[in-house]
């Protein structure tokens, strides 16, 4: 989807991470361990790394997030917050930790969604790569119904036009967080702190990607 045209910051010549991972969690003890294997799931030929916000949860979800930590110290940096700070206090601190460690694109997952296509990444960056006037991809996604206990085809994405622009996305939201991956630019460094003071912060993020 087309959000507008934006330059790479690439000044860190030395940093070959191609694709941050965003993930905020707090209490996702039933979902969280199904989301972070799907992104070591993931086949690309491309270097990425798990940035985890856990938000000082009441249940085992820190203790997943310290175990998967242990478990893959190079592909995963972990931000225990020692109280609770807030869903979009936890969100904007790990945009900034993505959007200041140098990778090319930000990829978003929640602590209780997941990704299902092995291929996710490789074909979202394979497109930016090809198609730099494009500043980030989305895509349908599955939405679980929990009360009939199946998966349902989510109607707003099959509403959204395939180029989106900041006169359509200024209607309403429709991207799903799950589904975004997003240039790394300098504008989005410089403007991450715009991002804390709205509900909800996502949408910010995308009309900013849009307009800059």
């Amino acid at each position: 989807m087309d959000l507008g045209n934006q330059d790479l910051d690439m000044q860190n010549g030395n940093n070959n991470l191609v694709v941050a991972i965003w993930m905020v969690t707090y209490n996702h003890e039933e979902f969280l361990a199904q989301a972070i294997d799907s992104v070591f799931m993931q086949q690309a030929n491309f270097s990425y790394k798990l940035f985890i916000g856990e938000d000082c949860s009441t249940d085992k979800t820190r203790e997943i997030c310290i175990d998967y930590a242990n478990k893959h110290p190079d592909k995963i940096e972990l931000v225990l917050h020692e109280t609770n700070i807030g869903a979009t206090a936890n969100a904007q601190s790990i945009y900034k930790k993505c959007f200041d460690s140098g990778a090319k694109y930000v990829a978003m997952l929640e602590g209780d969604d997941y990704w299902t296509d092995p291929l996710k990444l490789q074909k979202q960056v394979d497109f930016l790569e090809a198609n730099p006037e494009y500043s980030m991809t989305f895509h349908k996604v599955k939405i679980y119904n929990e009360i009939e206990h199946k998966f349902e085809e989510d109607v707003i994405n099959d509403l959204t036009k395939e180029d989106t622009n900041l006169h359509d996305l200024l209607k309403g939201n429709y991207i799903r967080t799950v589904s975004a991956v997003i240039r790394n630019t300098s504008q989005l460094a410089s403007l991450i702190d715009k991002i804390k003071t709205a509900t909800p912060g996502d949408w910010l993020l995308f009309i900013i990607i849009a307009s800059t």
